[in-house]
């Protein structure tokens, strides 16, 4: 059975601090969803509750229309990868994959022995005397070779150097289509990951912005450069969440549906038209918001 993730009107206090305000979010298994934020806005917090390690203040966490708290056999589907402090641990690499192997159903420990030489990571070294880009490589060992059903990668992988974190994505696109389940990844190299993503799901400041399908979220902004008076009168009707000037020339970025209609009215324009990165996307909307409050 596939699992599904349902967070209902989910909403996370500390003391007076509003975390996660009232969050409405749907995931389905055998898809990548790209989790993206800026600090603070609640996404270690908001798959903290997914892995039951804290509890709502109010709503529901549910897997399978069960909640997830205190559910063993829910949580048994659940792997949390997330950059932990190893100054203690004493044990060797192959002691925590044999570890994760007993506690895990879907564990593959052919398939972390696989990774382990693709890290190049000493099995017979102690954890705490490793890198800490090799501890981020275990780490995502770790979740891979979990096959978990949910897979959440809590920027787990940020301490890897380049090669590295191309490693373990592609590893990661690999797997999933070989073994699909949910995989959640919380990231701020959007740019670089974003090609993995099925969906992406924004939080800004405690509350979810935009969950959709990454290639329709992408398709929403555009952006337009040309003469100001001509770039003017092109973009009138459309919501603008950038704009820069140069001189005479100005450059904006719409987002909204049905871009498709000013895309073949700019023909008749002497204006370039050019695609928005998530990256960018995600930054302008973010900032657009900031700078309303």
């Amino acid at each position: 059975m596939e699992p599904k993730v349902e967070f209902k009107n989910v909403s996370l206090k500390e003391n007076d601090f509003q975390i996660l305000n009232t969050i409405q979010l749907s995931l389905m298994s055998n898809k990548t969803i790209g989790l993206i934020g800026r600090n603070g806005a609640g996404k270690t917090s908001l798959l903290s509750l997914l892995a039951s390690y804290r509890l709502p203040t109010n709503g529901q966490v549910l897997i399978d229309g069960e909640e997830a708290f205190e559910n063993d056999d829910k949580m048994e589907q659940v792997v949390f990868i997330y950059p932990e402090d190893y100054t203690e641990e004493s044990d060797t690499v192959k002691d925590t994959l044999t570890f994760m192997s007993r506690y895990l159903p879907n564990y593959d420990s052919d398939y972390a022995a696989y990774l382990i030489e693709r890290f190049k990571l000493p099995l017979d070294k102690k954890v705490n005397e490793l890198s800490k880009g090799m501890q981020s490589a275990l780490n995502v060992t770790s979740g891979l070779a979990s096959r978990a059903p949910i897979t959440i990668f809590d920027e787990a992988y940020l301490s890897m150097d380049a090669p590295s974190r191309d490693i373990f994505y592609e590893e990661l696109q690999e797997d999933q289509i070989k073994h699909p389940r949910l995989i959640i990844m919380s990231t701020h190299l959007v740019s670089e990951a974003e090609y993995l993503f099925d969906e992406v799901a924004i939080l800004h400041k405690g509350q979810l912005l935009y969950h959709e399908e990454y290639e329709s979220l992408v398709s929403k902004g555009i952006t337009i450069t040309g003469d100001k008076a001509e770039v003017d009168a092109l973009v009138a009707s459309y919501e603008q969440i950038n704009e820069k000037h140069l001189g005479n020339v100005k450059s904006v970025t719409v987002f909204g549906e049905k871009l498709e209609q000013l895309v073949d009215k700019a023909e008749s324009y002497d204006v370039e038209i050019s695609p928005v990165s998530l990256q960018q996307l995600f930054n302008h909307l973010t900032e657009e918001r900031q700078s309303h409050e």
